[in-house]
């Protein structure tokens, strides 16, 4: 019944309740979405050599990260359709002059052992860049299984078997065009409700029952929906949906979408990407290369003001990492790779570190993806190097524990060779992936603990 668990564990969190179990990672950002790993048993250092593989499989290309829920393991990836090529890396900011022909895949693996045990594959051309394959991370509960592919295509299945319970696409449904980078924003389960960024003449964002497909309700039009996956929040005892879009943000309430708040800004080239971070009643929302705003949040009415806007010296860029909040202190990603720390309360520098880049700068993009432990200031960092970091972070800097290569990047991204996948850690494991191999390593603190 571990499934159910984490169904349960979703669920639970939708609502605004605290889910007790954390063994499981079975959607974006964990069970909780927040990007903490509460397991216990976890090693302090890496064994030499680095951490023991437990298993690894072959897999095809694709951004996603993978959900994991008890016993199973959901993947999305991509396979070129016969003839078909990888866009030009010359050409990679930009739509091809045609589609590229190729499936998408869906895959449940068995957790512990790699062994796949069923798989659901659908034509899906691309029109857009860097095609690698799917961006979203599944989500899993009640025994259900959601994804959503780079196209638009949304699918509902049964986690037993694989069978196709519901679906949804949107360029035909919505009339909603992938953006330019294909559909990235993870889809977020909230009670009933499976909340989307769509697309299309007043459905930027989509609420459908999760059981039945059918639309709940709908709001909002944008020139383009972005990348960043809508986000739940509580303040004062009233649940708000956050919606970061090319058009600006908006405050929605969840139950029926009905507009509360907004803000209206453009970013560049729509990369609204990175997961806002709430921390009391202030809303931290960053994306590259010079959108970063905190807002003060007040629920009755519902309102949001800009407290401090970002520049040269004040806030942070990031392209995707989803920032962190440590007593008073915010962390995250910033141009060219670096790790930085702010003050929350003003947005002043207290440091930045490329020491994971070797001091250089990794050009536009760098960048990596933060794990907090527990409630401590302890994180695990993976990196696009596929190097797996553990670091202490405080208002004095960053305190490099422990460094292990995990895998090879196989993507390449503004001129380089990256892994833009996040990792899961469930089972006291990490998962990670790249555009060749699925691996398993034990992050046990013992053998015996497993």
């Amino acid at each position: 019944m571990n499934w159910l668990r984490s169904g349960l564990a979703v669920v639970l969190c939708g609502s605004g309740l605290a889910a007790a179990a954390a063994d499981d990672w079975p959607q974006w950002l964990g069970p909780q979405r927040d990007g903490i790993w509460r397991e216990t048993g976890i090693l302090e250092k890496f064994p030499p050599g680095g951490p023991k593989v437990k298993w690894r499989v072959a897999i095809a290309g694709g951004y996603s990260g993978v959900a994991v829920a008890g016993d199973r393991l959901i993947l999305m990836d991509r396979q070129l359709g016969e003839g078909a090529k990888v866009q030009d890396e010359k050409a990679i900011p930009h739509r091809p002059p045609g589609s590229i022909a190729g499936n998408e895949r869906i895959t449940c693996f068995n957790a512990h052992t790699g062994e796949q045990l069923w798989q659901h594959v659908y034509d899906c051309p691309y029109t857009v860049s860097y095609p690698a394959g799917p961006r979203c991370t599944p989500i899993v509960a009640g025994g259900k299984v959601y994804t959503l592919g780079t196209e638009g295509h949304l699918h509902c299945l049964d986690l037993v078997n694989g069978r196709v319970l519901w679906s949804k696409n949107f360029n035909t449904d919505y009339q909603a065009k992938a953006p330019l980078w294909g559909h990235s924003a993870h889809p977020l389960l909230d009670g009933q409700r499976l909340i989307c960024m769509v697309g299309g003449p007043g459905s930027a964002v989509v609420a459908f029952d999760k059981d039945t497909g059918a639309e709940l309700w709908r709001n909002l039009t944008a020139p383009e929906v972005g990348y960043c996956p809508p986000t739940l929040i509580e303040l004062d005892g009233q649940r708000q949906l956050v919606v970061w879009h090319a058009a600006g943000v908006n405050g929605l309430e969840p139950e029926s979408g009905k507009e509360l708040w907004g803000h209206a800004f453009r970013t560049y080239q729509n990369m609204a990407i990175a997961t806002p971070r709430l921390v009391g009643d202030k809303l931290f929302i960053t994306g590259y290369p010079t959108t970063a705003f905190l807002f003060r949040l007040q629920s009755q009415p519902p309102a949001a003001e800009i407290v401090w806007k970002g520049d040269r010296k004040t806030g942070f860029f990031s392209c995707f990492a989803t920032p962190f909040e440590v007593d008073g202190y915010l962390y995250g990603g910033d141009k060219g790779g670096k790790l930085v720390c702010i003050k929350l309360e003003t947005g002043e520098r207290m440091w930045e570190s490329l020491d994971w880049a070797g001091g250089r700068s990794r050009n536009t993009g760098g960048d990596l993806f933060l794990t907090r432990v527990g409630a401590s200031n302890r994180f695990f960092m993976f990196t696009e190097l596929g190097d797996l970091y553990m670091v202490r972070l405080s208002p004095s800097g960053l305190e490099e524990i422990d460094k292990a290569h995990l895998l090879e990047p196989t993507g390449v991204g503004f001129g380089k060779d990256v892994v833009w996948n996040a990792p899961a850690y469930a089972h006291r494991c990490i998962y990670v992936r790249n555009d060749k191999e699925l691996i398993c390593f034990s992050l046990a603190a013992e053998a015996g603990s497993e």
